[in-house]
């Protein structure tokens, strides 16, 4: 897919269109003109978010209480779509050939991938950093994913809800299992969905690197979860309900969900070795920016 021109309505300092020719195209300009700012545009076409702020209102410009941004992207020699957001206060929408779209299904129309400093919080930063980056790599090939893990991510902010509220209020551990119950069957089954696709996901990114299409450098992800890496959905959300049961008094202890995906990580190994404890600052960017490519290649 290519993204053949793009333009801008009120967004940031901008309004005016880009034409983007096949192949490499670079963006020239003094500083504060707004290069970042078409490429944050061209992000949220894309991503429907922003890798600069997580407010989107932030980016209409302040004499406007609406943005726009338009591009027209060919996927095929025969096939082109007119993709637009809107921005208006807190809320966005997006469509494609003026059809409005959910999120689910207007994802995956145009890929994009950013490689700037803060990228290096993928590698440097905490857990979940690197779990958004998979998930979100996940989401741009399968776009039903996002809304996995909306239930995911709804279960066990409800569950942590539950959990305090039975440790501040001194309830049993008969009663506190009972009242779980529910929410740990759920939870199971999102988990092991979740659990399955990161699986596959970084399965098949191995495959890309070993392939060594970008460099030299031996890169390998390993996936560390709890949770066997092989198996099937069933076996997965067998072994995940049977934690739940094991980690009741553990759970209730600290008011927090204890067992689930939303503690998993990512290693980054550079020639078999952690590259977050004993990569370079060089390393750390051509791993990120090898992982990357990798993303467009799976």
């Amino acid at each position: 897919m290519l993204l053949e021109s793009l333009e801008v309505d009120k967004f940031r300092n901008l309004s005016g269109k880009l034409a983007c020719r096949p192949g490499l195209t670079i963006l020239t300009g003094d500083n504060g003109h707004g290069k970042t700012n078409w490429l944050e545009a061209i992000h949220i076409l894309a991503t429907t978010r922003s890798f600069r702020t997580s407010k989107l209102q932030e980016t209409i410009c302040f004499n406007s209480d609406t943005a726009v941004i338009r591009g027209i992207v060919k996927q095929s020699e025969d096939i082109h779509r007119e993709m637009r957001a809107v921005l208006q206060g807190n809320t966005k929408s997006f469509t494609v050939n003026e059809k409005k779209e959910t999120i689910q299904r207007y994802l995956g129309q145009l890929h994009a991938v950013v490689f700037n400093a803060d990228g290096l919080e993928i590698v440097r930063g905490q857990p979940d950093q690197r779990r958004r980056f998979l998930d979100s790599a996940i989401v741009s090939i399968y776009p039903p994913f996002v809304q996995t893990l909306f239930d995911y991510n709804r279960v066990i902010k409800q569950k942590n809800s539950l959990l305090q509220t039975a440790r501040d209020d001194a309830y049993s551990i008969e009663k506190t299992a009972e009242l779980l119950e529910p929410w740990n069957q759920q939870l199971a089954a999102l988990a092991a969905r979740v659990h399955r696709a990161r699986v596959r996901y970084v399965e098949r990114l191995n495959e890309v690197l070993e392939k060594k299409l970008f460099g030299r450098e031996e890169i390998t992800i390993r996936h560390l979860s709890s949770l066997e890496d092989k198996g099937d959905l069933a076996d997965y959300e067998n072994l995940i309900a049977e934690r739940l049961k094991i980690r009741v008094q553990a759970e209730l202890l600290s008011g927090y969900a204890l067992v689930g995906t939303h503690r998993d990580d990512l290693e980054i190994l550079f020639d078999g070795h952690d590259l977050r404890k004993f990569g370079s600052a060089g390393q750390q960017r051509s791993a990120l920016l090898l992982l990357q490519l990798a993303n467009l290649s799976v």
